[in-house]
């Protein structure tokens, strides 16, 4: 049964970082992969640019293709975008056998036992660590070292509660970086996709960051 993955976050705005890496790892998993943006995220100030506008960058982002696709049940509802209530809403609709993944950054992953019920996470989906060749490393120390010792596996089997590794390439891009560039007048150009550039109203809360207020 092919695999269901998920990669979450802001993506304020999106980037070529965020998209390689879901296609490698829709690749490397042989997944479904979609994108998640998250509505309020409990760790981070609120996005620059509102829900409708994440949204059309998003689906300019992934247009022209059908391997990566947009999931909004995060905007959909109220509260905080808490990553363990999207994977249960997420199992309830695919059923109890169907793989599903949560994509995360080696860093991220360093962090999970921070997050919101992190032990629930894999009662509804294995863990795929994407990982930078010579980023650093980031392993896992204290309660979550522990918990994941014998979760570790080669490759996704069964619905979920292993941890498996997936290589990515290496693309030093943030999104933080793309918004000092757009406040400092700059064009961030070809660390988004030229799709996001055609229409000048799917930039233009980026574009305000520049602009005297």
């Amino acid at each position: 049964m092919r695999p269901l993955a998920i990669l979450g976050g802001t993506f304020d705005p999106v980037h070529h970082g965020h998209l390689r890496a879901a296609w490698e790892a829709a690749e490397a998993l042989d997944a479904e992969v979609r994108l998640v943006p998250a509505r309020t995220p409990p760790h981070r100030p609120p996005p620059v640019a509102d829900a409708a506008g994440r949204v059309a960058l998003l689906r300019a982002a992934l247009a022209g293709q059908n391997r990566l696709t947009l999931d909004t049940r995060e905007l959909d509802r109220d509260g905080p975008s808490y990553t363990v209530d999207t994977l249960a809403s997420l199992r309830a609709d695919i059923g109890p056998d169907r793989p599903l993944v949560l994509l995360v950054g080696a860093d991220a992953f360093a962090g999970l036992a921070s997050w919101h019920l992190w032990q629930d996470l894999f009662t509804f989906a294995h863990v795929g660590v994407l990982t930078r060749p010579g980023g650093g490393s980031h392993e896992p120390t204290g309660p979550l070292a522990n918990f994941v010792a014998g979760r570790r596996a080669e490759r996704v089997r069964g619905p979920a509660g292993a941890v498996v590794h997936i290589a990515i390439t290496p693309l030093d891009i943030a999104a933080t970086a793309i918004r000092e560039s757009f406040a400092a007048g700059g064009e961030p150009r070809f660390l988004l996709p030229t799709a996001c550039f055609e229409d000048e109203a799917l930039l233009a809360p980026y574009r305000a960051l520049g602009q005297p207020s």
